[in-house]
C-alpha cells in the first residue's frame, strides 16, 4: 500500500499565484525521485473550532490561507530514499535557491508528517 505525506502551510493571499508556481515548480522533484502524484490544496472552506482548526495550527492572519498538500509514494521506502537524495539535490539545484526561487510564505509554520494508509476506498 502506499505511503503519505501530509503538509499544512499558511500563504499570504495576495501570494497565491507566486505560491502555485512555486509549488508546480518544487512538486516535481517529488514526481522526479518517484513519488505517485502530489496534490496542492488552496482553503477556501476553513472553519473555525472550539479548541483548535487548520487556521490555529499554523497560526494563519486575516491575510492568509491555509494550504493543505500531501505526496503519494508507492511505500514508505520510496519516500525515504527520496528524502535522503533530497539533501544532496538541494545542494545544487536552483529549484532549491532561496535568493532565485523564494518560498513565497512563512516555512517555520508549516507542519507536516508521514502517514501509514490503513485502507483506501475509491469509487475506482
Amino acid at each position: 500500500m502506499s505511503y503519505i505525506d501530509g503538509f499544512v502551510l499558511p500563504v499570504p493571499n495576495a501570494n497565491k499565484e507566486a505560491f502555485i508556481k512555486y509549488a508546480e515548480e518544487m512538486d516535481t522533484i517529488f514526481i522526479e525521485l518517484g513519488a505517485l502524484r502530489v496534490m496542492e490544496c488552496w482553503g477556501d472552506d476553513i472553519p473555525d473550532g472550539k479548541q483548535t482548526d487548520f487556521r490555529k495550527s499554523v497560526k494563519a492572519t486575516d491575510n492568509e490561507t491555509v494550504v493543505f498538500s500531501f505526496v503519494e509514494w508507492p511505500d514508505k521506502e520510496t519516500r525515504d530514499r527520496a528524502y535522503s537524495q533530497m539533501e544532496e539535490i538541494a545542494k545544487t539545484d536552483e529549484r532549491w535557491d532561496q535568493e532565485k526561487n523564494p518560498m513565497p510564505l512563512d516555512g517555520q509554520r508549516m507542519f507536516w508528517g508521514g502517514f501509514t494508509p490503513v485502507f483506501d476506498l475509491s469509487k475506482e
